[in-house]
């Protein structure tokens, strides 16, 4: 009798609403999902050859112009091949000197290092930042001095020059590259002087295998073109220029800029013209482009169009500029 009732009692407790046992409560947290986002930034453009600069010191420093001897009696050239910029110009007595631009790359060695020229005033102009060179006739000095950069001497560079005992002077100067950037100097970075191919972008040209800028006296040179490392293959004096650290000289493009050296070409006060306008002729990827430069004012860069007037973009990479005298001869073979 007492186990009926004790039955009823517990269905009533349950049709009443009663819970018997207390819920069990979790002393787990609820899983949850962490999602992680990687935000991958690409790496800065060197201003001066268009190629990803992953160090990122093209853009924490400006141009380095550093002036070049260009004879037999310099050879071999020591740091050339790793300038963003090459500039080849007349002087006096026709022989040709280099303006080489550093940004991107900083050589422990380049030279020989030698004197400026008046040419170099309107060729550095839009570079800004700093020149170097050895010295130089007063007339040039001051032609030079107007120019927006730190002007920077054998005498003032102090190690960041040096004279190598090995050789003779006057070939015998050279620059720490590191140690000339250390100036400083303004535009950080430099502002861009060409136009640049996008990945995988062609050109359209006649194809060259090769091309000779008929420079004077014994001065001219022959490029050719090298289809296994897509460059052009220096060669003078009737040798391939090899540096003297056994690397080619072989930039990405070659571009031949005809100019009026206002006094003569290789006299003694000759000024190459790099303002107004003219015929160029621009080698990249195995093809000719003909087509003409023009500037404005010195502080602009150099453009350069087709006949029909589009800007001719440039491989990435090193680029060599020929200021060649207006009349000149340049052949090219197919």
């Amino acid at each position: 009798m007492r186990r009926i009732l004790l039955l009823l009692v517990l269905a009533a407790l349950v049709v009443g609403g009663v819970k018997l046992y207390p819920t069990v409560k979790k002393y787990w947290p609820s899983a949850t999902t962490t999602t992680t986002t990687t935000t991958t930034t690409a790496p800065p453009t060197a201003p001066l050859t268009g190629l990803s600069d992953p160090s990122g010191l093209s853009v924490t420093r400006p141009a380095l112009v550093i002036k070049i001897e260009n004879t037999p009696d310099a050879r071999p050239l020591f740091g050339v091949n790793h300038a963003d910029m090459v500039y080849e110009e007349i002087v006096n007595g026709g022989i040709t000197r280099l303006a080489a631009v550093f940004n991107s790359s900083t050589p422990d060695k380049v030279g020989p290092v030698r004197s400026v020229r008046p040419t170099d005033r309107s060729l550095i102009w839009p570079f800004g930042g700093i020149f170097a060179y050895s010295g130089g006739a007063p007339y040039a000095i001051e032609a030079v001095r107007s120019a927006p950069v730190i002007m920077v001497t054998e005498s003032r560079a102090r190690a960041a020059m040096f004279r190598d005992p090995a050789r003779y002077a006057p070939h015998n100067l050279y620059a720490h590259a590191a140690g000339l950037f250390a100036f400083g100097g303004t535009p950080v970075p430099p502002q861009r002087m060409l136009t640049y191919l996008s990945p995988g972008q062609g050109v359209t040209g006649t194809r060259v295998s090769s091309v000779c800028a008929k420079f004077p006296s014994i001065y001219s040179v022959t490029w050719h073109w090298n289809a296994a490392t897509a460059s052009w293959d220096r060669n003078i004096f009737g040798k391939l220029d090899v540096t003297g650290t056994g690397e080619r000289i072989s930039p990405q493009n070659l571009v031949v800029m005809f100019i009026n050296y206002a006094g003569g070409v290789g006299t003694f006060n000759s000024v190459g013209v790099l303002e107004g306008s003219g015929r160029v002729v621009v080698f990249e990827k195995g093809k000719e482009i003909v087509g003409t430069w023009s500037r404005s004012t010195l502080s602009d860069p150099i453009s350069y169009r087709t006949a029909a007037g589009k800007t001719i973009a440039m491989t990435p990479g090193q680029t060599w500029v020929e200021l060649l005298n207006t009349g000149a001869g340049l052949t090219t073979t197919p």
